[in-house]
This record gives structure tokens, C-alpha cells and sequence, in this order.
């Protein structure tokens, strides 16, 4: 818990104003520190803990109250959250002791951690790893806000996390890690060609880069009969605590997908399924990713709730090499047939002002190193 944890506050560090080697980009783990330990950027009604620094991002942690909504809502460019909640919260919920949080319900929880950004500093949130593979819709809002999981440059105020469960009920608490933060100085752009020379430089997938908007993944569905290539998730499950790790035996919650002899699985509506990319995945230490929905257009599934990469994700740097993303997906109105091969989603690539001094998978207890098809750190890994 958060009073035994190491924090990263101690005496201001007044060491300069430099965001790193390059001007622009994503800010990097020592970065990030240097900031919060002198009240900058990012600021907290409770310690930082030094566990919720990763290499490209800070992970944000719920505050001591919730509150059951109606429904989803931004607040528009003239309102704050608060005051939305007077139209549309049902009642609230004390987290201090944990709380259940049932599925298909909507709750709003603010965050421990706020922002005060400079005016050329911007964020960008998502859920973090386990948290999508739990099939756990979690967004951040800001006041005034006009999309989820984005910090307007300048914005000085509160973070709150929308929340709900789409398969599993899941115990949480004051201090539980459901989404991350990304954070950005300036706009830079990193286009279709620089990534082609980045990967002939340092390959970023083992085998031909298809590289339009981003690196495109494919799914993997193919090999010998009775192959496992994914998980569905049963229905009327348990509850799963959030906080604990390697409790869970999987088949008590997942049902096994093995390979079919066509290398095609059908996806059916408001089911939730864990796949595997066929590509295996290396993020340059100075880089980051993030994964992105394929067109719409050509199939009715949405892929990828968690889409940050790390620095180092796969990457003989961080002992890794090479690395399976894992594709969380669901359909949406109709059966859909995906067939191996099939693209996914992209990754879009973004530079670091500099690298992080230590990458995924340097002893930072990186989980998902050198995955292959892996639930969250919930479940054993026999």
C-alpha cells in the first residue's frame, strides 16, 4: 500500500527546466520524476510512488470516493466534472476500503494525481495493460474536456477515471493503478518514412514491415490443430481483485480457443477474446508506441483497449527478443469472421526528448516481456 511504498518526494529538485535532449516528445521516466519531485506538470494530493513510474509514462491511481453514474458523459468546453455529476450521479461509494464494481455499470472516480501543465505540455491516457486484458473500459475526462483520454496543453486542474466493467466485476480501492499517462511536450510528428528508416535501422517486427499510417499487426490464428491461439472470457465468473497478482487459475475464467484447420475464428457479439499478433514486437529504447484501430470499414470488432508500448517492449535492451502483442478484442453488432493474417491494428511510433535510463524489462517488473498469448498478471502462468 501506498504508506509502505517508496515515494519519490524528498527536498524539490530545482536541477533546471530541460525536458530532455530534444525539445519535443514524449517525457521519459527520469523526466517525469524530476518534475514531480518539484511540484511540476503533474502533481499529487498523496506521495508518487516510485512503482508508478514507467518508462514512458506515470501510472495514475484512484482517490478515496466513487461515484455510480447514469450514464457516460464529457463535460463540454463550459462545465467541469463536479458539476456534471450533480445531473447524472446515482450515489457515491467509498473506496478506502475497497469496493466492488459490477459489470455494465458506469462509475467516475477522481484521481489522486493532477495536472498543472505548462502551455506547451499535452497528455495522452489510456488503461494499462492489465486493465484491458480484464476487458475493464477505463478512460480518463478532465474538466472542460471534449474527448476521453486527452490533456489539452495548459490545462491546470482535476483527473477523474470513468470506469466499467464489461466482463468481471472487479474489486478496487484508494490507490489502485487502472490507466496511465503519457506525457508530451510540443506536437512532433514521426511519419510512414522515418519509420521505415527506423526499422531498417533497429527491426521493429521479425519479418516484412507493412508500414502505411503506422506498422500494421496481424492476427495469429494458424498452426497445428488443437494449437491454442486465444481465450474467450466466460460469463458469470468471480470477482477479481485488481491489486492481486497470480491468484487466479485462468480456466476459472477463460475458455481456451485452439487453431481450426482454415486459420479463422468467428467473433461472436458482446463476447470478449485474447489473441496474439503474429508479428513479434521491438520498441527502440528512444521510442514508444501505441496501437491504433485498424479502418473501421473493414470489419465490425474493436480492437486493443490498452494501447501504450514501452521503450524497450521486446527489445534485446530490455532482454527481450521480441515480443507478441496481445489484442484484446471484441465484436460489436454482428458475428465476424477474422482470419489469420488479418490486420488488426497499427502501431504508431513517438519519440522520447531522450531515452529512459532503464527500459521495459530492466528489472522494472516488467510482466509482458517476451510474451507470447498471456492474461494479465491476475491469473498463474502455469
Amino acid at each position: 500500500m501506498a504508506e509502505a511504498a517508496e515515494t519519490l518526494f524528498g527536498e524539490p529538485d530545482e536541477s533546471g527546466e530541460s525536458y530532455g535532449r530534444h525539445s519535443t516528445g514524449i517525457l521519459p521516466s527520469h523526466v517525469l520524476k524530476r518534475l514531480i519531485r518539484a511540484r511540476r506538470e503533474v502533481l499529487a494530493t498523496e506521495d508518487v510512488e516510485e512503482a508508478q513510474i514507467q518508462p514512458a509514462s506515470l501510472d495514475l491511481r484512484l482517490g478515496p470516493v466513487a461515484w455510480r453514474v447514469r450514464a457516460s458523459f464529457l463535460p463540454g468546453p463550459n462545465a467541469t466534472v463536479r458539476e456534471k455529476l450533480g445531473a447524472v450521479a446515482m450515489h457515491e461509494i467509498d473506496l478506502e476500503n475497497g469496493a466492488v464494481l459490477e459489470t455494465h455499470c458506469v462509475y467516475m472516480v477522481p484521481l489522486l494525481e493532477s495536472a498543472e501543465f505548462s502551455f506547451r505540455v499535452s497528455g495522452i491516457a489510456n488503461p494499462k495493460s492489465s486493465t484491458g486484458r480484464l476487458d475493464v473500459f477505463t478512460r480518463l475526462i478532465t474538466d472542460r474536456a471534449q474527448a476521453f483520454d486527452r490533456i489539452e496543453p495548459g490545462y491546470r486542474g482535476p483527473l477523474y477515471a470513468e470506469i466499467s466493467p464489461r466482463t468481471f466485476p472487479v474489486l478496487v480501492r484508494k490507490g489502485s493503478r487502472l490507466n496511465q499517462l503519457r506525457v508530451r511536450r510540443g506536437s512532433p510528428q514521426f511519419t510512414d518514412t522515418q519509420l521505415k528508416r527506423l526499422h531498417e535501422e533497429q527491426p521493429l517486427v521479425d519479418g516484412f514491415a507493412d508500414i502505411e499510417n503506422g506498422l500494421a499487426l496481424t492476427a495469429d490464428l494458424k498452426g497445428d490443430v488443437q494449437r491454442q491461439v486465444g481465450w474467450r472470457a466466460r460469463r458469470h465468473t468471480g470477482i477479481i481483485d485488481i491489486d492481486r497478482r497470480g491468484m487466479l487459475d485462468p480456466l476459472d475464467y477463460w475458455e481456451p480457443i485452439t487453431a481450426s484447420r482454415s486459420g479463422t475464428i468467428v467473433l461472436d457479439p458482446d463476447e470478449f477474446y485474447i489473441l496474439a499478433s503474429r508479428e513479434a514486437v521491438s520498441i527502440p529504447p528512444e521510442f514508444a508506441a501505441e496501437m491504433v484501430p485498424f479502418n473501421p470499414l473493414v470489419g465490425e470488432f474493436r480492437v486493443h483497449y490498452a494501447g501504450f508500448f514501452d521503450p524497450g517492449f521486446g527489445h534485446e535492451m530490455g532482454r527481450g527478443r521480441g515480443s507478441r502483442a496481445v489484442l484484446e478484442v471484441r465484436s460489436r453488432e454482428v458475428p465476424f469472421i477474422i482470419e489469420h493474417g488479418q490486420i488488426i491494428g497499427r502501431l504508431v511510433f513517438e519519440r522520447l526528448t531522450e531515452p529512459p535510463p532503464e527500459v521495459y524489462g530492466q528489472g522494472i517488473g516488467s510482466h509482458y516481456q517476451s510474451q507470447g498469448l498471456r492474461l494479465s498478471k491476475h491469473f498463474r502462468q502455469d
